[in-house]
């Protein structure tokens, strides 16, 4: 119950960040404001790494930057036919522009293929922690309890093959002892 009360607040706080996310770029746009991801999220008041890692934020941020993108492309056509002696530096800034905003967008994957490799890397840092650990102990331990039997084994073969040599040699000490006897009672006849 209590985990699921939790997921369902989590849900409601997205939907209200996400909520203030479309009420700032409704007002950029109508605004005529250019719109990034800094602007929408100081505008907004949530962090940037939320616009990039929410996929509802980001594509509601790809759709307006898209629109946005059109309308100062319209815009642009419109300023170059005005007039003929702005036309090359014009040219120049849009060519500038143009290749700012494939950097940006550039920037923007690459940002978020390294936040979601980022998330990988932590969550198989944290299972080869987890397990690994446990796993390496557990079988350390699995081959120390082994040693430990081998070690066993052998103490109880040498102990049985003491205890046999110790019985051979009282055995033969009393041979001797009857062969002494009776080679001195040969002897004395």
């Amino acid at each position: 119950m209590s985990t699921e009360a939790a997921v369902a607040a989590r849900r409601a706080h997205v939907q209200r960040l996400l909520d203030t996310v479309r009420t700032a770029v409704g007002r950029m746009q109508r605004d005529g404001s250019r719109i990034t991801v800094r602007g929408v999220a100081h505008l907004a008041g949530v962090s940037r790494t939320f616009l990039y890692q929410n996929p509802d934020a980001r594509r509601l941020l790809a759709e307006a930057t898209a629109t946005n993108r059109d309308q100062r492309r319209v815009s642009r056509q419109v300023e170059y036919t005005s007039g003929q002696k702005e036309a090359s530096w014009r040219e120049r800034a849009l060519n500038a522009e143009d290749q700012l905003r494939r950097s940006h967008s550039e920037i923007h994957a690459l940002r978020t293929r390294i936040g979601e490799l980022m998330g990988q890397l932590d969550d198989l840092t944290q299972a080869a922690h987890t397990i690994g650990s446990g796993q390496a102990a557990s079988s350390a331990n699995t081959q120390l309890k082994q040693q430990i039997r081998q070690l066993s084994a052998a103490n109880r073969q040498l102990d049985d093959k003491l205890t046999a040599a110790r019985t051979n040699n009282r055995f033969l000490d009393r041979r001797i002892a009857d062969l002494e006897a009776r080679i001195a009672a040969d002897l004395a006849r």
